[in-house]
C-alpha cells in the first residue's frame, strides 16, 4: 500500500516540476524574444538594405510575432509548442545574425 501511495505521489511531483520548467523556458524565451524587438526598434532602418537583410518593418513583424506566439504558447499550451521554439529560432537569427551585421554597418556606434 505504501509502495502504491509513493508512486502517485511521484507522478504529481513529476507533473509540477515538468509544469515549472516549461514555465520557466517559457519566460526566458520570452524575454529574449522582448530584448530582440527593443533592439530592432532602435536600430536605424537604413541600415537593413545594407547588410542585405530584410527591411526594419519585416523584422519588426517577425519579432513581434514571435512575442505574441510565445505569450500564446504560455497560456494555451501546458507542454512546449513547436511554434514556440519556431518563434525562438527566428529571435535567434535575429540576435546571431542580423544584430550583429547591423553594429558593424554602423560602425560600431549601434545602440547594442
Amino acid at each position: 500500500m505504501d509502495k502504491l501511495l509513493s508512486m502517485d505521489l511521484a507522478v504529481f511531483f513529476y507533473d509540477d516540476v515538468e509544469a515549472f520548467a516549461t514555465l520557466v523556458i517559457l519566460i526566458i524565451f520570452l524575454v529574449i524574444e522582448v530584448v530582440a524587438f527593443i533592439n530592432c526598434v532602435t536600430q536605424r532602418a537604413d541600415a537593413f538594405p545594407v547588410v542585405g537583410s530584410l527591411s526594419k518593418n519585416g523584422w519588426l513583424a517577425i519579432l513581434g510575432g514571435s512575442v505574441l506566439v510565445t505569450l500564446l504558447c504560455s497560456f494555451t499550451y501546458s507542454r512546449m509548442s513547436i511554434f514556440a521554439f519556431a518563434a525562438i529560432t527566428a529571435t535567434a537569427i535575429y540576435m546571431l545574425d542580423v544584430r550583429p551585421a547591423l553594429r558593424d554597418a554602423t560602425d560600431g556606434s549601434g545602440n547594442w
